[in-house]
């Protein structure tokens, strides 16, 4: 079955750099959508007349074919050189994590100056990170290209859902439908072939092939980790717990892994995009907590998988960490890099703070029907601790503001967020 393209919404960030003279580096998790992206650039290229076809190279280095070309610098070097002229040459290199020193590799290509545009992917931030960044400092423009977001995820199913996401005011029966498949969206996240698959018996084996790859290409292929079943362990673990306080010697012991093996498999599973932490917000180190993160996965449908449930969202005893799972999502996704969470330590918590050089902006999370504008105690006492401008309430029904003291609480409903921040 032929599967329709979306346009992703970073896609008219990386067309717009692909004239500058750094290289354009794409990282992100497999499967999601980066080789399409590719074959996007290049017919952007070849529409607005920028380059032709015999200029533009494509490599795919999961191939070996593709792959032995980069075994000598200098073989492909010369290689490139051949092929320059006057016109500037596109050289796309998919999966460039698999060239040894990689960041060596193409800071000497890099430096010798060729009328030569880089563009790399690749799947493992942490290979990537670690052979790339350093020694590229100065020399490239990274894109994180994640799982759909709820807006892509509509595109995949109706472009008119999708702009209602844009509209402040849309009809009740509209409301619905949105929700109906925010829930679906929870379920099985973004991953651009599951979101386009309509079975939900091939969404779920599908997930298990993304899984699978995962463990198999960049746990035990490229990091070389031997204990995967202590990993895998570790994973459902999180999963279980997700948007709970991380006690890393309470997981080492139920994981029967070790305090360094816990750090380190977190750092692994951070860096191959499958989680990410957020660390507490504080002012007050002996009242507030200062240092235990929390742990949330960038994809709600792998997450679904790992721990093998798929259940009606209304019927979910974690329909609560999934909201708030979305929602760290969708705010990861707009790049609200200094997102964190906010608890006392007696036990006073807010989800979500979001921080920046202007404001401290208050989320909280909850998967209930409001009827009328309720205030948790937690958001309560932030808002008289910090004293800010405005929050925000995320419930399933109720839209509307509430003042506490001079602060505007907003009630938005969960999807909102694509359109507020």
């Amino acid at each position: 079955m032929e599967h329709k393209i979306i346009k992703r919404t970073i896609f008219s960030q990386i067309a717009s750099h692909i004239n500058e003279p750094e290289m354009t580096m794409i990282l992100g998790p497999r499967q999601t959508g980066k080789t399409t992206l590719l074959a996007q650039l290049k017919n952007y290229l070849l529409e607005n007349k920028i380059s032709q076809e015999k200029n533009i190279l494509i490599f795919n280095l999961d191939f070996i074919s593709d792959l032995e070309l980069f075994k000598s610098q200098a073989e492909f070097f010369n290689y490139l050189k051949a092929r320059t002229g006057k016109e500037k040459l596109y050289v796309f290199v998919d999966e460039a994590q698999r060239v040894e020193n990689a960041g060596v590799f193409f800071k000497g290509i890099y430096d010798k100056k060729l009328p030569v545009k880089f563009v790399l992917t690749g799947s493992s931030s942490f290979e990537l990170k670690a052979n790339l960044s350093e020694p590229l400092t100065g020399r490239k423009m990274i894109f994180t290209v994640y799982p759909f977001n709820f807006y892509e995820y509509l595109l995949s199913k109706d472009e008119h859902l999708a702009e209602l996401l844009n509209l402040e005011d849309i009809s009740n029966y509209d409301k619905k439908s949105l929700l109906n498949n925010l829930y679906g969206f929870m379920n099985y996240g973004g991953y651009p072939r599951v979101a386009l698959e309509e079975n939900e018996e091939k969404k779920r084996q599908l997930l298990k092939e993304i899984y699978s790859s995962y463990i198999e290409k960049d746990i035990i292929g490229l990091l070389r980790i031997k204990n995967f079943s202590g990993y895998a362990k570790l994973m459902k673990i999180i999963a279980e717990q997700i948007g709970g306080l991380a006690n890393y010697h309470e997981l080492s012991q139920t994981a029967g892994l070790s305090f360094r093996t816990i750090e380190s498999y977190l750092e692994i599973l951070e860096q191959t995009f499958v989680i990410e932490r957020i660390t507490p917000f504080f002012k007050n180190i002996r009242k507030e907590l200062s240092k235990m993160p929390k742990i949330y996965f960038i994809d709600p449908g792998l997450r679904n998988s790992s721990i093998n449930s798929f259940k009606s969202l209304e019927i979910r005893e974690d329909r609560g960490a999934l909201l708030e799972n979305y929602v760290f999502s969708a705010l990861t996704k707009k790049k609200k890099e200094n997102l964190h969470f906010w608890r006392t330590k007696d036990k006073s918590e807010v989800d979500f703070i979001i921080e920046n050089s202007e404001e401290i902006i208050p989320l909280e999370v909850k998967a209930v029907s409001l009827l009328k504008p309720e205030i948790t105690r937690g958001m309560r006492n932030f808002i008289s601790r910090y004293n800010l401008p405005q929050a925000f309430f995320i419930n399933l029904s109720y839209r509307g503001e509430r003042m506490v003291g001079k602060t505007k609480v907003n009630f938005i409903l969960p999807y909102e967020i694509e359109r507020i921040f």
